[in-house]
């Protein structure tokens, strides 16, 4: 027995226009909170100096770092260019000196880490005073 003989079937649909209306919304919601940066890449100009040489003071220490990596602390190079031999060898050169300050003269070409080594070397020897070296511009 069919009881659904006098209706009509009618085709279940979605509606649409209310999806497309939270999708709008969600759509310039993100566009207005988002900032758009753009790191393509940095140029970095480092700085000379034009200042005058000062007279070296007694206890300064200096710390040359060539192109290649090797360490020299007071002209004298070093076999091992790790934290520890170059704190060992800052501890040395100071000797009794009260509070020396560091004086880094880097390559150009020198790696950024030999310079940090360095600076962590003496943190580890204990001077706080660190200086670097400039050219002038000529």
């Amino acid at each position: 027995m069919n009881f659904q003989r006098g209706r009509d079937h009618d085709v279940p649909e979605i509606n649409l226009i209310p999806l497309i209306d939270v999708l709008l919304v969600i759509i310039i919601f993100l566009m207005l909170t988002t900032t758009y940066a753009k790191f393509s890449g940095l140029e970095i100009n480092l700085p000379t100096a034009d200042a005058s040489k000062q007279a070296e003071q007694p206890n300064e220490v200096s710390v040359a770092v060539t192109a290649t990596g090797q360490v020299l602390v007071n002209k004298a190079p070093l076999a091992a260019t790790d934290v520890k031999a170059i704190s060992e060898a800052l501890r040395r050169a100071a000797g009794d000196g009260k509070d020396p300050v560091i004086v880094i003269n880097a390559d150009a070409k020198a790696t950024h880490q030999s310079v940090v080594d360095i600076m962590q070397a003496a943190q580890v020897a204990g001077y706080p005073h660190i200086s670097f070296a400039t050219q002038s511009p000529r």
